[in-house]
């Protein structure tokens, strides 16, 4: 069956970094557009950043944009977020996300598949 494990959460200060990765496997993870999503306390769960199943293309909430990137290395079937400048308003559970072949909105999206999340926790 298809699992999608998150790593890389932690607590950092504002200003930090972080690198969250997402392991694939039990699907052809060359074909699945990849995704970021949180949700923080009391919030609904967002969008946070899409890479398309080749990695040529990206899409960035505005919230994070220039400050996250996703990449993804499908001979390692792993997905990345690179986290710069974190603010406290960051802090959520990230959760990864796939679905074969989405091109849609991403703002709207809800993926077939996600993992169980990772707690990401920034400090003032």
């Amino acid at each position: 069956q298809v699992r999608l494990v998150e790593s890389g959460g932690g607590l950092v200060q504002a200003g930090g970094s972080l690198r969250l990765s997402c392991a694939a496997s039990g699907l052809m993870f060359s074909t699945y557009t990849m995704g970021w999503f949180r949700q923080a306390p009391g919030k609904e769960r967002e969008f946070v950043a899409a890479i398309s199943w080749s990695g040529s293309r990206t899409y960035y909430a505005d919230s994070v944009k220039g400050r996250f990137t996703i990449s993804r290395d499908n001979a390692k079937k792993t997905v990345y977020l690179q986290m710069n400048s974190l603010k406290p308003e960051d802090t959520a559970i990230y959760y990864c996300a796939g679905e074969a072949y989405y091109s849609g909105v991403y703002n709207s999206w809800v993926p077939d598949y996600w993992g169980q999340g990772t707690q990401v926790t920034v400090s003032s």
